[in-house]
């Protein structure tokens, strides 16, 4: 029986539109019959950006017949976060102060995903500012997988859109953790490069020397396929890396013998969940049967590190908040509202110690990966927690600190991270790691998750009941 076109992977859509077996315009159709069908259970688009979507499919077809391809993303529908400036569609960045706000210029990653072709299909909903909860003027997605489970934060849209195949892939972006929670819930793959390797100009931001745009996939080969569009120096962002992009696509298929992956096996199993930390010992019996050397490594501290990550956050929050807040106070949802007054009382000695934190663990970080090539991690120390656990949660400023172990450190750092569904837990849902590696070496870690990927099949579960 042939695989519906939803279910195709992003590689292997574009290499059928490329054939000229499946037209842009025909994929890109049944993916908006898809999200007007089944969008309303998971609530995953802030807005369907239809007539856009039609227009630049029709784009491609016309390329693609004069045998023209502008890469492995050429004809390709995805979809961004709403933190993604758009001429073709509000950004309101998950709140209601921007709703109606359209942008005069496309966010660079925006237009480097036209500019390779792929057709966006809209805007992705998310957390009020990308903090850890929705407006709640605006009810946020929910998980395909169980839509009584947490769904993640902040690219709450991106990883229900990319898991429910209302999209190829999505971008979305990692403050703390928001690539990788939502990829996790999801059964995604997602990919946080290194600070910088993206472009940030025209992405609202949440803490700026802390954000990172990238992919949200089914696979590494996509991410892979993705990170190689958006990836590089802009000029309108002095921030992003001048180095050159790698080949990602090319890495993908490069076996894995001798490379050397760290564990810390007391940082990865204390306080760990024993689903959580069986998942990532067979993770580790994976990598090993494909040749990777395995080598016992002392972690960096990071219980004063991590804790440091909500003032930190907040005075760059406050920040990027100042022209509407206070002003338009009543138009903010509680949390981000308390984080915003939190930033404005910090002190500078209080911000001098969290950065002096940072800049030791950035430090013994880096002499750490002189020893390994990647790190393997937990992305979560839990199992994904049901949403009323996690109303439970709300009530304890200790879970979200538990919950930012494994993640927050690594934005401190600016290090790449990639994320791999690794494994079911007891209620049918997704577990999952990340691979951690050195500045710029996103090429290794989309080698490393395609190579665990080329033997386990996590990657390719369907969430149950989904059409």
């Amino acid at each position: 029986m042939p695989t519906p076109l939803h279910d195709e992977t992003l590689l292997s859509i574009a290499e059928r539109i490329r054939r000229r077996e499946v037209t842009s315009l025909a994929v890109t159709q049944a993916q908006l019959d898809r999200i007007a069908a089944l969008d309303g259970r998971y609530r995953s688009y802030a807005t369907v950006t239809r007539d856009h979507a039609l227009a630049r499919a029709e784009r491609a077809d016309r390329e693609t017949a004069s045998g023209i391809s502008r890469g492995p993303l050429h004809g390709v529908p995805v979809a961004v976060k709403d933190l993604c400036d758009t001429t073709f569609a509000p950004t309101a960045a998950g709140g209601t102060l921007r709703r109606d706000h359209v942008p005069a210029a496309d966010a660079t990653v925006v237009a480097r995903l036209e500019q390779g072709g792929a057709v966006i299909l809209g805007k992705l909903s998310m957390t009020e500012g990308a903090y850890t909860s929705h407006h709640p003027d605006n009810p946020g997605p929910l998980n395909p997988w169980s839509r009584d489970h947490w769904v993640g934060s902040s690219s709450t849209g991106s990883g229900a859109a990319t898991a429910a195949r209302l999209c190829y892939a999505s971008l979305g972006s990692d403050t703390g953790g928001s690539i990788r929670f939502p990829s996790a819930t999801c059964g995604l793959t997602g990919l946080k490069p290194t600070w910088g390797r993206v472009s940030r100009h025209g992405i609202f931001p949440l803490a700026a020397s802390l954000d990172h745009v990238g992919p949200m996939a089914r696979s590494a080969a996509d991410a892979a396929a993705v990170l190689g569009v958006i990836a590089g120096a802009d000029p309108a962002d002095p921030t992003a890396l001048q180095a050159p992009v790698d080949s990602y696509l090319d890495a993908v298929g490069r076996p894995i013998r001798g490379i050397t992956v760290g564990i810390d096996r007391r940082f990865v199993s204390e306080g760990i969940d024993p689903e959580v930390v069986a998942a990532l010992d067979a993770v580790e019996a994976v990598l090993r049967a494909c040749g990777a050397r395995i080598r016992e490594i002392a972690f960096p501290p990071t219980d004063r590190l991590v804790r440091g990550w909500i003032p930190f956050c907040s005075v760059e929050t406050a920040l990027a908040h100042q022209d509407s807040y206070p002003l338009h106070r009543d138009a903010y949802g509680p949390d981000l509202a308390a984080l915003i007054d939190q930033g404005r009382s910090v002190t500078g000695a209080e911000l001098g110690a969290i950065f002096h934190e940072r800049l030791a663990f950035a430090g013994a970080l880096a002499a750490l990966f002189e020893e390994v090539d990647l790190i393997l991690v937990p992305t979560m120390p839990v199992p994904i927690p049901s949403l009323s656990r996690m109303s439970e949660y709300g009530q304890d400023p200790e879970v979200l600190l538990r919950i930012l172990r494994f993640t927050a450190p690594f934005n401190f750092s600016g290090t790449p991270t990639i994320t791999l569904p690794a494994g079911i837990d007891a209620a049918g849902l997704p577990l999952s790691v990340q691979l951690a590696g050195r500045p710029l070496s996103e090429a290794l870690l989309c080698q490393a998750g395609h190579a665990f990927q080329q033997v386990t099949d996590w990657h390719t579960r369907r969430p149950p009941g989904l059409p």
